[in-house]
């Protein structure tokens, strides 16, 4: 079996947030989709291990900002490639409070959708939280970043913490 064949499927990226104690945090993800109409919601793939799940769990509310093509990789490796519980990965972000109180980044951003949690699926690595929407935006009409662009163009790497993250076999 290629396993390989699962990162022909298409991806986007985004950097979603949220809160604990009332610190702000987020973190760089690829797996966001709608999932249903009416209700509008939406779905977001969180490893359990990563900090923004405690905030998602605690907060029961999650915003996510769609980036740009021109987002630089300094930006996605802030909230992607380090944890919230050692630094403050929104210091010196420009950012608004979303009508949750979840933070919606701002710098990069094409749009933003906010969400209150309505249901988490254990996904084995990963918990699937599904939101119903309470807010989205345009910010701007750029290009959106897709995950192929960030590995292809900007040659980003991928985390082990990924949704998609294929372990090498050992030959």
């Amino acid at each position: 079996m290629n396993l390989k064949a699962l990162h022909k499927l298409s991806y986007g990226m985004y950097i979603v947030t949220s809160k604990l104690n009332g610190k702000s945090n987020g973190q760089t993800a690829n797996s966001v989709f709608q999932v249903a109409s009416d209700p509008l919601l939406i779905a977001v793939s969180i490893h359990k291990d990563n900090y923004t799940r405690e905030c998602i769990d605690q907060w029961n509310s999650f915003g996510v900002s769609v980036l740009s093509k021109d987002t630089p990789l300094s930006l996605i490796g802030r909230f992607g490639f380090r944890s919230g519980r050692d630094m403050d990965k929104m210091d010196g972000i420009t950012q608004k409070e979303g009508c949750t109180g979840v933070p919606i980044i701002l710098e990069n951003t094409v749009a933003y959708v906010e969400a209150k949690v309505i249901e988490t699926i254990d996904a084995g690595s990963h918990i699937l939280y599904i939101g119903e929407i309470v807010d989205a935006d345009v910010l701007g009409y750029q290009e959106i970043m897709t995950y192929q662009y960030y590995h292809e163009v900007k040659r980003g790497t991928l985390s082990k913490k990924a949704s998609h993250y294929i372990k090498e076999e050992k030959k």
